[in-house]
């Protein structure tokens, strides 16, 4: 690991000291370093409906469900965008893009040095097969005891449905959780639950 990722390290293992028993990170933009591939697979998408998409929502709208993404692109820009548009930034990420996904390092390790101390979680607003693969890729998959993935909860974030279903199937109570994740959606979620976080992306 290099010096960068090395200090990224020491700040976050400062940051996640405590009686934790469980840690539930966020998947995209998170552990994986796949922002710019999810940004260009929904522009892609967007422009056959002849929508010119301005990125920085997904951004704005990161750990959301791709499914509310779509509804909220289609609300701004003032459109009927089809149900199956999910669909089909879910299945151009998956074949062209998933196979060169890269962790973010010092996040990964985050995760690796704790396998056995606290139980560990993945939440995302991605479907079970992309994080499934994401996670594959990233050589993460076994370290990782459950995931609630998009559409396994009644709500997804900013409401804490699902980070609570991961601290119920884990068997912790939420304030003995630590959240990481990368945007303000996830933070919300986190901090609805009753769970403490940290963004890794101001780390």
């Amino acid at each position: 690991m290099d010096i960068y990722n090395s200090e990224k390290l020491a700040l976050l293992n400062q940051k996640t000291e405590g009686d934790f028993e469980a840690f539930l990170y966020d998947c995209d933009g998170t552990l994986a370093d796949n922002m710019s591939a999810h940004k260009l697979s929904y522009k892609e998408v967007a422009s056959m409906y002849g929508v010119d998409l301005d990125t920085s929502i997904i951004d704005e709208l990161a750990g959301v469900p791709t499914i509310l993404v779509v509804k909220e692109i289609g609300h701004r820009y003032g459109v009927e965008l089809p149900e199956h548009f999910a669909n089909e930034k879910s299945v151009l990420f998956y074949d062209k893009y998933i196979e060169g996904t890269l962790p973010i390092a010092f996040v990964a390790e985050h995760l690796r040095q704790h396998v056995g101390k606290v139980k560990i979680g993945v939440v995302s607003g991605g479907s079970r097969k992309t994080v499934t693969k994401t996670l594959t890729v990233l050589g993460l998959l076994d370290d990782v005891e459950i995931m609630v993935c998009a559409g396994e909860t009644e709500n997804g974030k900013p409401a804490p449905d699902p980070f609570l279903a991961a601290a119920k199937a884990l068997g912790v109570n939420p304030e003995k959780c630590m959240v990481f994740e990368d945007g303000e959606p996830g933070v919300q979620a986190a901090i609805a639950a009753g769970m403490r976080w940290v963004r890794v992306d101001q780390i």
